[in-house]
């Protein structure tokens, strides 16, 4: 196999550019409900991939329904919502470093399993600018689950596998990203994440 010749970087949103939201606004309303937190992510991640509402295949509103016919939970899909959205912060490093590697020619974009929620964060929070393009699953019509998206963003961007530097907090998105071909790293945390950069991104990270 011939080296990684990165040409482009791909960040994952949530757990990656900014703090994931996603679960910790549902561990939020789990514990005002009564549950285990843990249960109900699993049987959330699991309606929102299920429902097709992570792909925009049906609406939030029947994406809210189904979860409370499941769970229990009370509240409206407002206030669902809102607990959420305001739990994704952006990370001014990774800002900062998204900055750098255009200034060192690299071209840079958001590849995202988002509903509407990453149209309504980027409103409030004003990042698409800094990226290329941003591909999120509600507007693609499919996941990372499904290991065909890699094939469809390289396609979009005009780039060969080799040439693309994935990364996502998800091990399972790591491993379908590497069946396509691309540059992996597994986001766990800041530092481990810059001294694996440098592999692929040399001096950038510093």
């Amino acid at each position: 196999m011939e080296p990684f010749k990165i040409k482009a970087v791909l960040f994952d949103f949530g757990g990656v550019l900014a703090d994931e939201g996603f679960r910790k606004g549902l561990v939020h309303i789990a514990q005002v409900n009564g549950l285990d937190p843990d249960e109900f992510f699993e049987v959330t991640r699991e309606l929102i991939y299920s429902t097709g509402y992570i792909n925009g295949l049906c609406p939030e509103a029947l994406f809210w329904d189904r979860l409370r016919m499941s769970t229990g939970i009370r509240g409206t899909d407002e206030g669902f919502r809102e607990i959420i959205l305001e739990r994704f912060l952006i990370r001014d490093w990774m800002m900062d470093l998204v900055r750098r590697l255009k200034q060192n020619s690299l071209r840079v974009a958001i590849l995202s399993d988002q509903t509407n929620w990453l149209d309504e964060l980027d409103q409030r929070l004003c990042f698409s600018g800094l990226f290329e393009q941003v591909f999120n699953s509600y507007h693609l019509g499919k996941s990372k689950a499904d290991p065909s998206l890699f094939a469809t963003v390289l396609s979009l961007m005009g780039l060969k596998p080799g040439e693309a530097l994935f990364v996502d907090d998800t091990p399972g998105n790591i491993e379908r990203a590497q069946g396509a071909g691309l540059a992996t790293i597994l986001f766990s945390g800041r530092q481990q994440f810059l001294c694996e950069l440098e592999r692929f991104c040399p001096g950038v990270a510093l």
